[in-house]
């Protein structure tokens, strides 16, 4: 696995793809600057070498090119985090690119303009990919949120740098954590799997059957194992199509010497509202009228005495609708337990948006061993799919 310091960057321009796929205000002022401030260690290490930077990302949804998506919003952000002058051109492919590119001086930072702009980009294109190639001598890929797509800047332009590719730091390290969960875990390894369904979950679940020790299930899915185990749960959210598959995976991971914990109590409420009644009720037992919005406290002792032995953790979806105060306190418990359990020597990785969010709101991000960057692109791996953009890099 080729990585940055696999090349010295002197008097070289990198092309790197970066997410800088940032949230935006109504006056167009970043409202996040994480995900460029996750790139900053990969531009530094090049920029230090005395080597050049060219960065480009998609912004958005844009239908063909919108104002309103422009990276030149970013730029004065772009400039904050890395602390050095950043220029900005107003297209990434075509002459004035080429110019702004071949212009570029060692220890020099230009963005170029959003990459889906073009239709071609999302496409795949090989011209518009051999056009965005021209830019660089070394291509870098550090973008993981968009690593599972076959789009012109993260897979097909790979092509065009046979000897002089590689990962950037930040993709790197989300390969070597994932790696550190699925295929060389320090035993016992336990997964939280959360969220409102099976079925988005259900390719997860049957890859890491073989490589976990223990399941914890939690958030809206708990209702469809429940219901398939014969429990009542009132007007609790539920895959009626998914029973048997909820059945079927406990069978499998009994199997595979799985131990699999379904949360033993929740706290229902009479509406899907902050302002509901709230009762703990045994979470087979949910009377008509209410439904389970958070994990109870029975369900947090068992979660917590899992995880605290635990020597890996992955934690992929929130234990309940931790968006409402009233119903964040599993979410934020199970946050806290990990956080003790890495403080203790467990390695930790947290991925998927909702998770992602939690730790962050919740103050915990810098207590976990890894934060994932990509939500998408971290599920499918999970399901043990492989990346065309990490594949890209490794052919």
């Amino acid at each position: 696995m080729k990585t940055l310091s696999d090349f010295n960057f002197k008097d070289k321009k990198a092309l790197i793809r970066v997410d800088f796929n940032v949230p935006l205000d109504e006056n167009f002022k970043v409202t996040d600057a994480n995900r460029i401030e996750a790139a900053k260690p990969t531009i530094d290490k090049i920029l230090a070498d005395g080597g050049s930077v060219i960065l480009m990302s998609h912004l958005g949804r844009p239908k063909g090119k919108e104002e309103k998506y422009s990276l030149k919003h970013i730029v004065d952000s772009v400039r904050e985090v890395l602390g050095v002058p950043v220029q900005f051109v107003a297209d990434c492919i075509g002459e004035v690119a080429e110019n702004a590119a071949k212009n570029l001086k060692p220890g020099e930072v230009l963005l170029l303009e959003n990459l889906r702009f073009y239709k071609e980009e999302e496409a795949g294109d090989v011209e518009f990919a051999k056009k965005l190639a021209s830019l660089g001598d070394i291509y870098v890929n550090d973008a993981f949120g968009t690593a599972h797509r076959a789009h012109a800047s993260t897979t097909i332009i790979a092509q065009f740098f046979p000897n002089h590719k590689c990962f950037g730091l930040l993709l790197a390290k989300e390969i070597d954590s994932l790696n550190r969960v699925l295929n060389n875990s320090v035993k016992p390894v336990t997964a939280i799997l959360g969220g409102s369904k099976v079925s988005s979950k259900i390719t997860v679940i049957e890859n890491i059957l073989d490589k976990v020790d223990h399941m914890i299930i939690g958030g809206g899915m708990t209702f469809t194992f429940i219901k398939a185990l014969g429990g009542s749960i009132g007007n609790s959210i539920c895959e009626d199509d998914k029973l048997q598959l909820a059945l079927d995976i406990l069978h499998l991971a009994k199997e595979k010497n799985v131990q699999v914990h379904i949360p033993m109590d929740v706290v229902a409420a009479n509406s899907f509202s902050n302002d509901a009644d709230t009762q703990v009720i045994d979470v087979r037992e949910i009377p008509d009228g209410w439904q389970g919005l958070d994990a109870g406290p029975k369900s947090l002792e068992n979660f917590k005495d899992v995880i605290m032995n635990s020597k890996t953790i992955l934690w992929n979806g929130p234990l309940g609708v931790f968006e409402m105060e009233k119903f964040a306190h599993g979410t934020i418990a199970l946050g806290q337990y990990i956080a003790e359990a890495t403080a203790n020597g467990a390695f930790s990785l947290v991925g998927g948006g909702d998770s992602v969010a939690a730790v962050k709101q919740f103050g915990l991000e810098d207590k976990m061993s890894y934060v994932s960057t990509g939500g998408g692109a971290m599920l499918e791996m999970l399901e043990g799919r492989t990346l065309p953009g990490i594949a890209a890099i490794l052919e």
